[in-house]
């Protein structure tokens, strides 16, 4: 069998050996509860608190608003918890968002809160004609994907975030997509929280981020000690702040090279398809998309059987959030971009790492083709057959 490619970036990426190393290292010599007012103590808790400071230089927001969590899915659960306060219970929303997001925006829903949600145009954007008429007076929390996890579409959320501000409400954005890959600045987008989580660029699994705006109040989900400024009870993970630190600071010094070499990657294996594999359709490749993802839909081919043939050919990939993994229904924010049900299920979601190679593509593009093609041509036989039969 040839060697197995990895396209799978967006559902999880494997550490970076400095990474690894820096953290077998520290768990020799920072071991201690950062706690602790001893020695050992307060050599964990330097680690720890410079790892924050790193974090927050390269996200451009103040130390003290880093909450450390244990990934995305919790940090996505603090903000949106936290902030549903008031007598204000309408959340505003657009459609197709990580379940992390979405099945917390559902549960607020049995504590009496009103779902609205901001419709996209075909190419996935909020529709910014809409914003005022939907986020009004009434609304008390809006959340939005700053890179979308299925299509890696940018939304631009500058218009969302200042209309919250006119009617007075909160904004989480999340940015578990974007931190690692792209230049996110907390200062300049201006949201009430933020979040993300290390293992989607090269970091430890088990680690991430919520950025809270200095002066929120923010009710915390979990109870217990006093650490995160009581955001977020329980020992720090010290070993795995530095880990997810380290990462992030090392895409920070390589962020020019990763993004012209990714975008370059799958601009090439999106050509090498379309040439190849067509017809296809590039879903959100006329609008800025997340230089590592590219959704494709591939007509008259069953997404499920293009994924197990794929996978059966060493190229690990995904028909779109591993969260929602086990459904074969289509992903909603394609439906909601206009892609027909059928095109929809039919639509592989390749995302490359920084560990990818030219060399990987061309391959993929080559192996991909030749399932893409042996399906159609399956598909077509079956239906010829099957013709035959009920004309005879």
């Amino acid at each position: 069998m040839s060697a197995p490619i990895y396209l799978d970036g967006n559902a999880t990426t494997p550490p970076l050996p400095e990474v690894l190393e820096l953290m077998y290292e520290l768990s020799s010599q920072a071991w201690g509860n950062p706690g602790s007012r001893h020695g050992f103590g307060r050599k964990a808790r330097r680690v720890l608190e410079e790892s924050r400071e790193t974090i927050a230089e390269i996200l451009d927001a103040e130390p003290e608003e880093v909450v450390f969590t244990s990934g995305g899915t919790e940090s996505n659960n603090l903000a949106i918890f936290g902030l549903a306060r008031g007598s204000r219970k309408r959340l505003v929303s657009p459609p197709g968002e990580h379940p992390a997001t979405r099945q917390t925006c559902l549960a607020l829903v049995q504590q009496g809160w009103s779902i609205a949600a901001l419709p996209i145009d075909a190419n996935g954007l909020i529709q910014r004609d809409e914003i005022e008429n939907i986020v009004t007076g009434e609304t008390g929390l809006v959340t939005a994907l700053v890179a979308h996890n299925e299509t890696g579409i940018l939304q631009n959320v500058a218009p969302l975030v200042e209309r919250a501000a006119d009617v007075g409400c909160p904004v989480h954005l999340d940015a578990v997509q974007a931190v690692g890959r792209i230049p996110v600045s907390f200062r300049e987008l201006g949201s009430t929280t933020l979040s993300f989580a290390a293992h989607k660029f090269h970091g430890p699994r088990g680690i991430g981020g919520l950025l809270v705006r200095q002066g929120t109040r923010l009710t915390p989900v979990l109870h217990g000690g006093h650490q995160e400024a009581g955001l977020r009870p329980g020992t720090e993970p010290v070993i795995l702040a530095a880990g997810m630190a380290h990462a992030l600071s090392t895409w920070h010094r390589e962020r020019a090279t990763r993004i012209e070499r990714m975008t370059r990657q799958r601009d090439e294996l999106e050509q090498r398809l379309t040439a190849n594999a067509g017809p296809l359709i590039v879903h959100g490749q006329s609008v800025s998309r997340i230089p590592n993802t590219s959704c494709i839909g591939f007509p008259e081919v069953d997404g499920e059987a293009l994924l197990v043939n794929l996978d059966l050919e060493g190229i690990a990939c995904s028909l779109g959030t591993t969260c929602a993994s086990g459904s074969a229904e289509a992903a909603e924010v394609l439906l909601a971009m206009g892609v027909s049900p059928e095109l929809a299920k039919s639509s592989i979601r390749f995302s490359l790492t920084a560990l990818t190679t030219d060399a990987e593509i061309e391959a993929a593009a080559e192996r991909i083709s030749r399932v893409v093609a042996r399906l159609r041509q399956n598909d077509h036989s079956t239906t010829a057959i099957a013709r035959e039969e009920a004309h005879s």
